[in-house]
């Protein structure tokens, strides 16, 4: 017997010692009130007496973002063969195409729906090729599906809006992508996210602050094969409050890059300017005068730089 942990409020007797029974009844310590039962958003393991469901197959998928309907209906697999394991004949194959064809159109109920199967896989195929992870999948589609129902689609394309809600989610998973970035495996062009992005963060009075340049550093070490000291190095000279001054009217990428050439000059490692910007996705002017910057609030000479102190 376990104790909520929000101290729910018995509606009878006022008390607050409300605990979950044996068989997950939510449960007034003090009068005995049965308030309701709580939910196993878990799978359903259990084994019946007929062996069905030890071995799993019973278990479905969880709720999911990424599917229109949240996986929550049933779908028909392709099958070859029948239920003993016998392949089925051609005119058997064709009926159950058939139904299967009418099966999955029966999922679809309207033209809201039918925009979310299409955004939705457009949504897999650019989050697959950026490499990006479920959880930024899941509230990019979460922030897609708020942006259908608020009618932010109408007039502006499918391909626009899931590039913005994929920006706006890797802002907000702290795993910051830039416009150009997502424009090079988009159907759209920076300026359209760009715009699209506003909008959409406007009207769903959603919050995105800046990303901080330190959030780039891994990502820039990764493409120019730097090691975890220079890596680390480049976040403490981001660290260092001198620095936090140049942010303002600059964007994050020049300085994180610029912190990332200096970190691999400290440490000996050979990097140009055009492989940073190559990496980065800024021009080496950018990185020069960032560099620059940087090195004279620290107060290093950027022709014999020194590890700061």
């Amino acid at each position: 017997m376990t104790q909520i942990d929000n101290m729910e409020k018995c509606s009878e007797c006022s008390g607050r010692n409300v605990r979950e029974n044996e068989i997950g009844e939510l449960e007034c310590q003090d009068c005995g009130l049965i308030m309701g039962m709580t939910i196993d958003m878990g799978k359903d393991n259990r084994v019946f007496a007929d062996g069905s469901g030890a071995e799993g197959e019973r278990w479905g998928q969880p709720k999911t973002e990424l599917l229109h309907d949240g996986g929550l209906t049933t779908d028909m697999a392709p099958a070859l063969r029948d239920g003993t394991g016998a392949a089925l004949s051609p005119s058997q194959r064709r009926k159950y195409n058939r139904l299967r064809r009418q099966h999955q159109r029966t999922r679809i109920r309207d033209a809201k729906e039918r925009n979310l199967v299409t955004a939705l896989n457009e949504l897999d195929r650019l989050a697959g090729q950026m490499s990006l992870p479920r959880s930024i999948r899941e509230d990019a589609a979460r922030i897609y599906k708020q942006a259908v129902y608020k009618k932010l689609v109408r007039g502006r394309s499918i391909e626009g809006v899931v590039a913005a809600c994929i920006h706006a989610s890797c802002r907000m998973n702290h795993m910051a992508r830039t416009l150009d970035e997502i424009g090079m495996h988009s159907r759209t062009g920076r300026k359209e996210i760009g715009r699209t992005f506003k909008k959409v963060m406007k009207e769903l009075q959603i919050r995105i602050y800046p990303a901080p340049p330190s959030e780039y550093v891994p990502r820039f070490c990764s493409h120019l094969q730097l090691d975890a000291v220079t890596e680390g190095m480049a976040k403490s000279i981001l660290g260092r409050n001198e620095i936090n001054g140049l942010s303002a009217g600059r964007g994050p990428t020049g300085i994180a890059a610029a912190a990332v050439y200096l970190s691999a000059r400290i440490n000996g490692i050979v990097r140009t300017q055009r492989e940073v910007s190559l990496a980065a996705g800024v021009t080496e002017v950018t990185i020069r005068n960032r560099y620059k910057e940087i090195c004279s609030a620290l107060a290093i000479n950027p022709d014999t730089p020194q590890p700061p102190q």
